[in-house]
């Protein structure tokens, strides 16, 4: 019996295999933390917050002639979260991360529809967010055209609440889930084309926001430029955002702009330099000229330690921040981050004062064999105006604002 199952797996396996191909791989990603001042400024009689939370996903992947298919399933644990011998998890954490088909219309012409990770250029607009535990997705259907050097995505989006009784099992269709700019419809178009050392996008997009009677549609269009040529690169970002954001406030004027320079100083050092300035909130009750950046991977900006436009600062005085790093290759498999960001409101808080603060972050990171070590550091060093804006006096925070963290990484392919 036990001869006839292995024979019947291995007839199974070729089948697959002459037909098609399958894949499957995991992850298992945990993370240790020590916080004493990260996302916001504590207080001194505050104590710090220490934990360790672990992402596992699981990924299917599947090839044919005709479709590509893809799932992966995850689960987010905060160890002790649950009580011994709970029958049901609490966090309720398990989810379909992603469920996408990629059907192949010929001709460079191709359907992505499913749950699915949308990301482009530096991800400061659309990005996966990995850095978060849960990361970041998207129930939508994209239309995808590419021809050598030249793409174009078309991504349509309609969300809805079977549970809500008055929503599509009544007859209407409201969407009761709101936050973090979670949106009812999104229309988008991203164009991208590659030179020989240049390349260039166009991204137009529109969130339909879901309020009590009516939807407000907030626009963003806006362009990344990439250049690189031997050991220099640059790379810029302009974007615009009009129309009315969550709350049915008008949107006017709101931009982000950016300019960012790399050099590759030797096989060991890569130096970088650059800015961004992206507007605050100067306009009159009931309109707003503060950008936010959506659904970006938004931790890979403005600082580790999430002081800015990470489940905060939405509609505030803007963000100016110069920055410079340095990554020293130690070796084959081990590299050490530096970097220094200094940050200043683009308007002024209510005592004039502008000056936030400057943050100092570190990451080194370590390859093994089949597995990955990265460890981080941050401090704050903020100004007088950073206690102003988070609301905490100056003599009443703690003397040392930090934050430190270490995390494994294993990524297995099964088959």
């Amino acid at each position: 019996m036990k001869i006839k199952f292995t024979l019947l797996t291995a007839l199974l396996l070729i089948t697959i295999t002459a037909t098609a191909q399958f894949s499957l791989s995991g992850e298992l990603r945990p993370r240790t933390e020590y916080r004493s001042g990260f996302g916001n400024l504590i207080a001194d009689d505050a104590e710090p917050g220490f934990g360790i939370s672990t992402r596992a996903r699981l990924n299917f992947g599947y090839k044919a002639e005709g479709y590509d298919l893809f799932v992966s399933l995850q689960d987010v644990m905060v160890w002790g979260e649950n009580r011994q011998i709970l029958p049901d998890d609490e966090n309720n954490s398990f989810a379909v991360f992603q469920a996408w088909a990629n059907i192949k219309l010929g001709e460079g012409f191709s359907t992505k529809l499913g749950r699915q990770a949308i990301s482009y250029d530096d991800q400061r607009i659309f990005g996966g967010l990995d850095w978060a535990q849960q990361g970041r997705n998207h129930d939508a259907l994209l239309l995808k055209y590419k021809k050598d050097k030249f793409m174009f995505d078309l991504g349509l989006a309609f969300n809805q609440d079977y549970d809500n009784p008055t929503g599509f099992i009544s007859s209407g269709n409201t969407y009761n889930t709101t936050g973090f700019f979670s949106y009812k419809t999104m229309q988008y178009a991203y164009l991208k084309n590659n030179w020989e050392a240049f390349s260039g996008s166009l991204l137009v997009l529109n969130n339909g926001f879901q309020e009590t009677d009516d939807v407000s549609y907030l626009q963003t269009i806006g362009t990344h430029l990439n250049y690189k040529k031997g050991k220099f690169g640059a790379a810029a970002n302009l974007f615009l955002q009009t129309g009315k954001r969550q709350g049915e406030v008008d949107v006017k004027g709101a931009y982000l702009a950016s300019l960012d320079f790399t050099l590759k100083a030797s096989d060991k050092i890569t130096l970088g330099v650059g800015s961004e300035i992206i507007s605050g909130n100067d306009a009159d009750a009931g309109e707003t000229g503060a950008f936010f950046p959506l659904y970006g991977t938004n931790h890979k900006f403005n600082g580790f330690m999430d002081y800015f436009y990470v489940g905060n600062h939405a509609n505030s005085i803007g963000l100016f921040d110069i920055h410079a790093s340095a990554n020293f290759n130690l070796g084959k498999k081990s590299s050490l981050l530096v970097k220094v960001l200094n940050f200043s409101g683009e308007q002024e808080l209510p005592s004039g004062d502008k000056a936030l603060g400057t943050e100092i972050d570190l990451v080194f990171s370590k390859a093994f064999k089949g597995y990955a070590l990265k460890l981080g550091y941050s401090q704050m060093f903020a100004s007088d105006g950073m206690y102003e804006l988070k609301g905490l006096d100056e003599s009443l925070a703690a003397g040392s604002q930090n934050w430190a963290w270490a995390m494994l990484v294993i990524k297995p392919k099964f088959l």
